[in-house]
This record gives structure tokens, sequence and C-alpha cells, in this order.
């Protein structure tokens, strides 16, 4: 079995149902059409309802994984010589809820997200339910050039995030969608409270992971410095060496680190 199915674990088909059934009958739905998604997800059970409904059902071993894995990152955090700034969260409830939250408050301030309906428990299952998006794109599925067109837009809408003293925390390419042309953003995570600055300057980092393999450092930290000023940058660059512990980031941390540093040593 793929680790990740075995961290993800399984959940009983009647419980499944019974979820299933209860959002039938809070939306009043005469019958039901589901279908589940092969996600490489290791915190949730995605599946989408009727072609409307985006839910992700959350289990007891969906927290206990969220926790270890926000542990290893205020390690990580840490060794990046700062305290971790991670929440966790001890129960399915408590995840969904933040979830539901979190994509709230983007949309409060004009970001570009799917949009939040329910979040609520069903026998021990944390559900959520958002708008579903048809017919989008993940970053990941573009290619290089649209990846390069869009990359200003990406550290704007960061940007636009972090001035409201909200970060996303778990920003990789799976978590960027493009649909009719713009950019949305997806799961973001939690951190604490007064650790802005430093929780975004590691959005900063993780997004320059993701751009470098695709369009190289320069075009990468260029667009960056477009938009944030350059001691972001500089701060961003203490948690490269972290972002690339992840296994969902794979990139040059020393051409990235060596681009951030030309443009510091180039402004007056």
């Amino acid at each position: 079995m793929d680790i990740r199915q075995l961290a993800r674990g399984t959940v009983e088909w009647p419980r499944l149902e019974r979820v299933v059934r209860t959002l039938a009958e809070r939306y009043d739905l005469e019958s039901v059409r589901v279908e589940f998604l092969e996600a490489d997800n290791w915190l949730s059970i995605p599946c989408v309802l009727n072609d409307q409904y985006f839910v992700k059902i959350v289990s007891r071993q969906n927290a206990l994984v969220h926790g270890l894995l926000t542990t290893g990152r205020n390690v990580g955090a840490f060794s990046s010589g700062t305290e971790g700034f991670f929440d966790r969260f001890d129960t399915p409830l408590q995840m969904v809820e933040h979830e539901f939250e979190a994509t709230q408050r983007m949309r409060e301030v004009g970001l570009n997200t799917p949009k939040p309906i329910d979040a609520f428990e069903v026998n021990g299952l944390g559900v959520l339910v958002l708008e579903y998006l048809p017919d989008f794109q993940t970053l990941g599925d573009l290619s290089d050039d649209e990846i390069l067109a869009n990359t200003r837009p990406l550290f704007e809408m960061l940007a636009a995030l972090h001035e409201h003293e909200l970060v996303h925390g778990d920003l990789r390419a799976e978590n960027v969608l493009l649909k009719g042309g713009e950019l949305y953003f997806i799961d973001a995570t939690s951190v604490s409270e007064g650790r802005i600055h430093e929780a975004s300057a590691y959005d900063v980092a993780c997004a320059l992971a993701i751009l470098e393999p695709r369009i190289g450092a320069r075009e990468a930290v260029k667009a960056a410095v477009s938009v944030y000023d350059e001691s972001v940058l500089l701060s961003a660059r203490s948690f490269l060496d972290f972002v690339r512990l992840r296994p969902d980031h794979e990139f040059d941390t020393t051409q990235l680190r060596s681009e951030v540093e030309n443009v510091a040593d180039s402004r007056p």
C-alpha cells in the first residue's frame, strides 16, 4: 500500500453513507450522485456531490496525521532559526471549521477561493463543503509559459493575503488553481497569532520553490521582488532549506539563494 494511502487510512462505507445522507437532508436533495476523487492527499477523503458541492471528509486518523505533520513542520521552522508557528488541531471538526473560516476570510479580502458552504460533524467525521469548481487546472498542470504569465499574479495574491495579516501556510502547486484565466487558493492552513512575519516569509519561500523548477530561479526571484521588498525575500531565504525537505517541493536551493542575495546586493 502507498504510504499516503496508509497515512490517510480508510473510513467504513456505512459511515461515508451516513455523511452522504446527511448532506442530502441538509441541502434538500431528492437524488444524490457522489464521485470519490483519487487525490494525492493525506488529510481527507475528497468527493464531489451532484457536480455542485466539493466535500472533504476528515477522520480521526487524518487529524492524527495532521498533528504529526504539524509537529514536523514546527521542528523544521526551528531549524530555520525561528520558533514553530504552525497550529495543530485535535479533532476532525476543528480541522474542517478552520478551513471553512480561512477560506471565508480569504474571500472577504477579495481573493479567489471556492465559496465555503458548510462545516459540521457526522459520527466523529469532520465534513467540509465548498463550491465545486469544474474545469480548473492546478499550477502544476500549466505549461512553463502559462506559469510564467501567472507568476506575478501569484505573488500579488500572496501579498494581498499578507497585507490583511493572513497567510496560506501550505502553498504548493496543487493548492493554486487556474480557472477562467484567474488564480484561486485552496487548502490554507493555520499559523499562530503574532507570527505573521515569519509565516509570510515561509509562504514566499514556498512560492519560489514551486516556480524555480519551471521558470528558473532568476525569473522566480524577479517576479517576487517586483511585489515584495527585498527584506521579505531575505527572510524567505532562511526557509528554503526547510521547504526543500518537504516531499512536495523539489527545487535548486543554491540557485534560489544566490538570486535572492544578488537582488539584495544590487539595492542601495
